[in-house]
């Protein structure tokens, strides 16, 4: 079995609401300066507020400027952004949200990159069959829906005795939950992922991608370092710091963030033997043959995205999202299932 997840981004909200208005009025500058650059000095000064409200007083008096301008706002291509920055300005005027996904969640693809969306969990057997696939919002962690993943496979009467993932599959309990089995779990160690006995996974998730942790409000560490005495044989800790301004406002500092406290830091152990038997399979040649099929699975994510249109939600929400994941995946399964059928013939 080969495991995988992949992210596909919500078609709402990639953008904060400020954002999304800054670039219309842009949009419609760029068009205007196209025609008459003189233009520049009828706009008004940009605003360095953060504030939503006066980026729509800044897009309002962009629009009142142009309409002024009637030789100029008749031309096509400025009248084709202008009318999208006036929809755009009088939705938010109205209260409407359709920029928003309510369950839509930040996901992070490196340290520096992420996206608002969702996250399909993803199990394959050798021949490139869809067995069990799980759809979750964006943030959470590819390692926890390792077990359900084989749960699942394994009641479609799949027979596993080998499992293949990257490095965010490798966590401690997935590696005692692989041997309880009897099953290989081919997954390189990452020194960073155990949680040891902390008791504080489902508020913190280590992100592989990144190499970094993130908060269950979505936010990720913004910076790491290592600490610890360099004797032989002794646990270090790896501690992980976060942005302290955002944990001030943040709606779920209850608990977690000590008011007037000047950081915010979570630490989890490295341990130095707990995982020796895996390091020791990790490099033997058994190991990498089999690790040559993982590309399989990155294939198959490629496919989704690139053929059925897996890259960006259709739908609003997490239902949605997993409608269109049974959809995309028998689709894909279907068209395999032909496939080898014409192979055996």
């Amino acid at each position: 079995m080969i495991v995988d997840a992949t992210h596909t981004k919500s078609r709402y909200n990639q953008k904060s609401p400020k954002e999304f208005l800054t670039e219309k009025s842009k949009n419609v500058r760029k068009a205007v300066y196209q025609i008459d650059d003189s233009m520049r000095e009828k706009f008004p000064e940009k605003t360095n507020s953060d504030e939503v409200e006066d980026e729509l007083d800044y897009c309002r008096e962009v629009i009142s400027v142009i309409e002024k301008e009637e030789q100029i706002a008749r031309i096509p291509s400025v009248q084709e952004k202008l009318n999208v920055l006036k929809e755009v300005v009088e939705d938010y005027e109205e209260g409407l949200t359709f920029s928003a996904d309510r369950d839509a969640r930040v996901g992070h693809k490196t340290a520096d990159t992420s996206l608002i969306g969702y996250k399909t969990h993803i199990a394959m057997n050798d021949e490139r069959l869809i067995t069990a696939a799980i759809v979750t919002t964006g943030e959470k962690s590819d390692g926890k829906y390792l077990q359900e993943l084989i749960v699942k496979s394994q009641n479609t009467g799949m027979e596993i005795d080998t499992v293949i993932g990257d490095a965010g599959y490798s966590g401690k309990n997935n590696i005692q939950y692989a041997k309880e089995n009897e099953l290989q779990l081919v997954s390189k160690l990452h020194p960073f992922i155990t949680q040891g006995t902390r008791t504080k996974e489902e508020e913190f998730e280590f992100n592989k991608d990144a190499g970094m942790y993130v908060c269950k409000a979505g936010h990720m560490a913004i910076r790491k370092a290592r600490i610890g005495t360099k004797k032989l044989r002794t646990n270090k800790l790896q501690t992980y710091y976060f942005d302290v301004e955002k944990c001030k406002v943040c709606p779920l500092c209850e608990g977690c963030y000590k008011e007037g406290a000047k950081s915010k830091t979570y630490s989890v152990s490295i341990k130095s033997t707990e995982h020796e038997e895996q390091e020791a399979f990790q490099n033997s040649e058994e190991f990498k043959e089999k690790a040559k099929s993982r590309y399989k699975i990155e294939a198959k994510n490629s496919e989704l995205k690139n053929r059925h249109g897996y890259d960006v939600a259709t739908y609003q929400g997490l239902f949605g999202m997993q409608m269109q994941g049974a959809i995309s995946i028998f689709a894909v399964n279907l068209k395999r299932i032909i496939t080898l059928m014409k192979e055996a013939k």
